[in-house]
């Protein structure tokens, strides 16, 4: 191995070492996604909020889309985009794939509850770590 190669190798090396894990969203949760609250809802979102339905008992889609991943169809993915989607649904003409979603998932589930099921969302797409080589 030449003396070029090593250095690349040395840098590569260091470059892994100093990776240091952050989360898909770089800023902080918001507030109300506490472990009580992702608890609440994740028992929610597969009990009396239907969500499971259309969405998977791993959350990964079936007819309603992946909530697993980075990838949101509708807005942002925030906290407070979520909350406002599990409200007031998704609309048969503002829905990218055609497919309606009913205002709380056509449950009758609680603002509160909304609330612990958009913390529960939340999670799970902001829970798996990336790695930001700095």
């Amino acid at each position: 191995m030449n003396s070029w190669m090593r250095i690349g190798v040395l840098a590569a090396v260091v470059g892994a070492l100093h990776a240091v894990p952050a989360t898909a969203q770089t800023a902080a949760a918001p507030a109300a996604v506490t472990p009580a609250a992702i608890a609440a809802g994740d028992s929610i979102f597969h009990k009396s909020g239907n969500c499971y339905a259309c969405h998977g008992a791993n959350a990964q889609g079936v007819v309603g889309p992946n909530l697993t991943d980075a990838e949101w169809i509708h807005g942002d993915g925030s906290f407070d985009f979520i909350v406002k989607t599990v409200t007031t649904g998704i609309p048969k003409e503002a829905s990218k794939s055609g497919i309606i979603m009913p205002a709380k998932g056509g449950s009758t589930i609680t603002d509160d509850q909304v609330k612990q099921v958009a913390a529960y969302v939340y999670s799970l797409a902001y829970s798996e770590p990336v790695f930001l080589v700095i």
